[in-house]
């Protein structure tokens, strides 16, 4: 399926205005269920009750409140916080570059690919030529659906790609996380870990070679669910070894480490001929109803 826009806006470079527009760079894999009825099999309508008057409240009836202290809150209009949203703008106003290297990857929020509109086609190339060469990438506040976001634009894949961000106070304090310091490190413990990890590495990020096994065997399950089959789900065992000598589990792992081309081929497991779309799910389901007598 070819990927549709969902935005446009303006890249603002120094005097140079790119127009562009925005696609979202991932979708989630997910599987997803409906809550039925257990009796009857029907789906469910989920409804706002009011405890305190015993009635189910209408959506009409409802308005936005702040939790200031326990059980105490002040009302907020949907006009009032409408105010306060960022100027309706589209452009992206570039405020700095930076090495990439320095921007920790917890700030990453989400991915959106950009392509230029009609008539940013030379500008969107120099920019992002420009940024590769220099390997930096850009930060720049960009308003999204209302509110104000701070982004970071960077060169990737011969093209722009721009990443949403945490803000600083929204990424809570490692510092109050015991982090290990007290821990005492034997004499060639170290080297047998890098060793370990020097045995395992590759040169080259290859994401298609993982797949997400959870999710295939959720979709086998449906799949032989529709078709009518008795299913008895049972997950993977794994066999977890207790370590009591670190120096002694390194170099076990080190014996018993598989080479990285064959450590490919284990992770690249035949995908399992399963439903992977709702639609086949149903048409499956009507033809097996058709089949009963």
């Amino acid at each position: 399926m070819p990927l549709h826009s969902i935005g446009s806006g303006t890249i603002s470079f120094g005097l140079v205005s790119i127009p562009i527009k925005l696609y979202p760079a991932t979708a989630s894999g997910s599987v997803s269920f409906n809550l039925l009825h257990a009796k009857c099999g029907s789906r469910i309508k989920q409804q706002t009750f009011c405890p305190v008057c015993n009635v189910v409240v209408d959506r009409a009836e409802l308005v936005r409140g702040y939790e200031f202290a326990k059980d105490q809150y002040v009302r907020v209009t949907d006009e009032e916080l409408k105010g306060l949203e960022g100027e309706a703008s589209k452009v992206i106003d570039i405020a700095e570059f930076v090495p990439l290297e320095k921007v920790d990857p917890i700030y990453f929020e989400r991915t959106y690919y950009l392509g230029p509109d009609k008539g940013g086609e030379k500008a969107y190339r120099l920019l992002a030529d420009a940024m590769a060469k220099s390997g930096r990438v850009a930060l720049a506040k960009f308003v999204m659906r209302g509110k104000e976001s701070l982004v970071l634009l960077r060169s990737a894949q011969d093209g722009l790609m721009l990443h949403t961000m945490y803000f600083a106070d929204e990424v809570r304090n490692f510092g109050e996380i015991d982090k290990g310091q007290t821990a005492k490190i034997k004499g060639g413990e170290m080297e047998l870990a890098q060793q370990l990890i020097d045995g395992l590495t590759n040169d080259d990020f290859k994401p298609e070679q993982y797949e997400d096994e959870y999710r295939q065997r959720v979709l086998t399950l449906v799949n032989q669910k529709v078709e009518g089959q008795e299913v008895t789900a049972a997950a993977p065992q794994v066999q977890r070894a207790q370590v009591i000598d670190l120096m002694e589990a390194l170099k076990e792992s080190l014996n018993k480490r598989v080479p990285p081309a064959a450590q490919r081929e284990t992770i690249r497991k035949p995908p399992s001929k399963v439903i992977t779309r709702a639609e086949p799910v149903r048409a499956a389901a009507k033809k097996a109803q058709g089949g009963k007598k």
